[in-house]
């Protein structure tokens, strides 16, 4: 037999075999593979590879509804927008803990973090699936640098905070490889990664919504604002915070064997403090609405159908979580606020897809309207950033603490 030859015994053999492979055989690891969430996720990467090709061979008019006068559609509505938001739990928590001293919600710090990193990087994904010559992504950073638009702020600012997060998943990442030295180093870039993550995020996350402030009579009256940049920072603050809970919920059903040593009593009582946190910045938010509508004088609106669907966002997915975040809060139910935070992301949601393409050109005839091919691209998105998710937590210390490696200061 070669000397070359790879066995379970030698170091990559049992590297493969411990560390990416979970402790199995093969034959093993691809018996425990087949699972009902699998098969769905093969399925959806069946259809979905084959029309992401399509899409970059063809362009987008072999797959879109997009066109000249609707250019934004679901790929920037959700895949973008929403994506952004919902990715917002990484620089909160971090600030919280790193920056205020919230030591106790040092175990939601990791597993926001790479939800923000995953986010992000799909975010990134999207954005070359929209742009009709996606080779030219890095153009506003590198090539054409327009100082006076807001694209490239958020540009620059997203780039950079991309490359902070993946900074902050590195001591993750190298505390399952056994790399303490390079840990160590990884660990002191900490705190300034967290300052700099926090000012980079607070700036792009307003300035997402400042790229429809040119879009006056486009979108909706009820939806356009001059606080637009406003109410998207601050929305974010709260989808940042309810998926923090969402993930937090998800993650302990599903990695219930990797939590199962926790003090889950301990836990509820971070999450009761997260809900009593959204909802003070949930009734900003819903303050902050109202002002808008006053500002603009769009009081008779509210009785046109798309007032209703104002209504309808604002009351039931945005005061409505609100009292129930305080409520749950005042009764101590973490139940409650989970329930809360489902809502509250839902809420973010439907915000950004009312901004970017539900209300977009509200008054024409030939309105835009998802293509079946786009909604399967982002389904395929999804599909695997979730099955990346749960790659990287099965094998790295990202929801429990590594028993080589004390836990970062």
């Amino acid at each position: 037999m070669s000397n070359h030859t790879i066995t379970a015994a030698s170091p990559f053999g049992l590297f493969v075999r411990d560390r990416l492979l979970l402790g199995l055989t093969p034959g093993q690891y691809l018996r425990s593979l087949i699972t009902p969430f699998n098969i769905v996720a093969a399925l959806i990467l069946c259809v979905g590879i084959p029309i992401a090709i399509r899409r970059f061979a063809f362009g987008l008019g072999a797959t879109t509804n997009l066109n000249d006068n609707s250019p934004w559609g679901l790929w920037i509505g959700f895949d973008v927008l929403c994506g952004v938001a919902l990715a917002a739990g990484g620089f909160i928590l971090a600030a919280a803990v790193h920056l205020f001293g919230l030591k106790d919600y040092r175990p939601l710090v990791r597993p926001a973090i790479l939800t923000a990193f995953l986010g992000y990087f799909f975010v990134v994904i999207g954005l070359l699936f929209d742009l009709g010559r996606p080779w030219r992504l890095p153009n506003p950073i590198f090539f054409s640098p327009g100082v006076t638009s807001v694209m490239f702020e958020v540009a620059w600012c997203v780039a950079l905070y991309s490359t902070v997060l993946f900074v902050e998943c590195l001591p993750m990442a190298f505390e399952w490889l056994r790399w303490r030295k390079l840990w160590k180093w990884a660990c002191y870039l900490t705190i300034g990664a967290t300052v700099f993550g926090v000012i980079l995020s607070t700036l792009h996350q307003s300035a997402l919504g400042g790229l429809f402030l040119i879009a006056q009579g486009k979108v909706h009256p009820l939806w356009y604002s001059p606080y637009i940049p406003v109410l998207f920072f601050t929305s974010a603050v709260i989808a940042g915070m309810s998926m923090v809970i969402v993930e937090s919920m998800l993650s302990h059903r599903v990695f219930r064997s990797q939590v199962a040593s926790q003090d889950h009593a301990a836990m509820d009582r971070l999450i009761i403090g997260l809900g009593r946190a959204a909802s003070v910045v949930m009734m900003t938010y819903f303050a902050l609405k109202v002002v808008a509508l006053a500002h603009g004088q769009h009081w008779d609106l509210l009785l046109t159908p798309y007032g209703l669907w104002w209504l309808v966002e604002v009351v039931g997915f945005v005061l409505v979580p609100c009292l129930l975040f305080a409520h749950a809060a005042r009764k101590g139910s973490a139940g409650m606020v989970r329930f809360a935070a489902l809502i509250a992301v839902l809420g973010v949601v439907l915000n950004r897809l009312n901004v970017s393409f539900i209300t977009y050109r509200w008054d024409q005839p030939d309105r835009y309207v998802p293509h079946w091919m786009e909604i399967t691209i982002t389904l395929t998105i999804v599909t695997i950033g979730l099955l990346t998710f749960r790659w990287i937590v099965n094998r790295m210390p990202v929801i429990r603490d590594h028993p080589d490696f004390e836990p970062e200061h």
